[in-house]
């Protein structure tokens, strides 16, 4: 739509903090993106852009513009899916910003049964953590957030919830393996790989840590769970996962998983979110549906 051009520029002057590398994605000379956006700011009576040394971002009003914008540019988007299945052909894109937990197993399942029914859907999955998923949501980068124990869930709303009971990751040799479910003063006698703090299974280990008066002190510590669990095995030590993002280890004996006793940890809980108040495009919208579907059959739902 061409009288959306405009806010599109803008969208992406916003997003890169710079004229010029925003001209270099749009395909178009600095020169003529700087006279659109000062004819906007003519328009509007008021400066939209802060310029600065090194590039440019927004003040008070541009602020508000470009909440205004992306909110009408979601809009089109959905307009558009919403006319493209009235042809029985869906189409669109859906972008998602997730949890570590869901890249390896969860999300290529999902995705790849969709689009056996929507092949002209196209996806974006994007690693976040919490904090940065829900801030997706928020500036509209993200169409759907799937977390593990959010920061906080003010501006959106839970599509799914489900719940998630932390296990400790071990090779089939580890002296814990045999049991049925571990306690958490049993697997601190062993050395341990551990998730960095921005991280929901850390921040649960911490806090049960915490509130029973026992140390954690990790021997390796990583913000890629593929590293730690693949670490784990290398070194016979322990890690920690929740159930969602451990299928193919397991399943093939490489490396075995055990339930923290609830005693020590509480569950978790995954949250599945979209921004509050947004209508989402037809293909994101029932795509969440299918999520939600499968993490209802699949886990225990809060």
């Amino acid at each position: 739509m061409r009288h959306l051009t405009s806010a599109r520029y803008i969208d992406v002057v916003a997003r890169t903090g710079s004229i010029r590398k925003a001209a270099e994605m749009l395909s178009i000379t600095s020169t003529a993106l700087n006279r659109r956006i000062l004819a906007i700011e003519e328009e509007l009576g008021v400066p939209i852009f802060e310029r600065m040394p090194r590039g440019v971002r927004l003040n008070s009003a541009g602020e508000i513009l470009i909440h205004h914008i992306r909110h009408q540019l979601s809009d089109m988007e959905r307009v558009k899916s919403q006319i493209a299945d009235l042809s029985g052909v869906r189409r669109g894109h859906v972008s998602i910003a997730c949890s570590q937990a869901f890249l390896p197993y969860f999300l290529p399942g999902e995705i790849a049964n969709y689009r056996r029914e929507h092949p002209q859907v196209t996806f974006g999955v994007h690693l976040r953590d919490r904090e940065a998923a829900e801030r997706s949501l928020a500036d509209y980068t993200a169409d759907i957030a799937i977390v593990f124990e959010p920061v906080r869930m003010s501006e959106v709303q839970v599509l799914a919830a489900v719940r998630q009971q932390i296990h400790a990751v071990m090779a089939p040799g580890h002296p814990l393996a045999g049991e049925t479910s571990v306690r958490l003063a049993d697997c601190l006698s062993y050395p341990l790989a551990l998730p960095a703090s921005t991280y929901g299974v850390r921040h649960l280990l911490d806090s049960a840590a915490q509130r029973q008066s026992l140390k954690i002190t990790p021997v390796v510590e990583s913000d890629s769970f593929e590293f730690l669990r693949y670490h784990a095995v290398a070194e016979n030590i322990l890690t920690f996962q929740i159930p969602v993002g451990l299928s193919e280890p397991t399943r093939t004996g490489r490396m075995v998983s055990r339930p923290l006793d609830v005693r020590d940890i509480p569950a978790g809980t995954i949250h599945m979110a979209q921004l509050r108040g947004r209508t989402l495009p037809v293909a994101a919208a029932r795509f969440a549906a299918q999520l939600a579907g499968t993490l209802a059959t699949s886990y225990e739902a809060v």
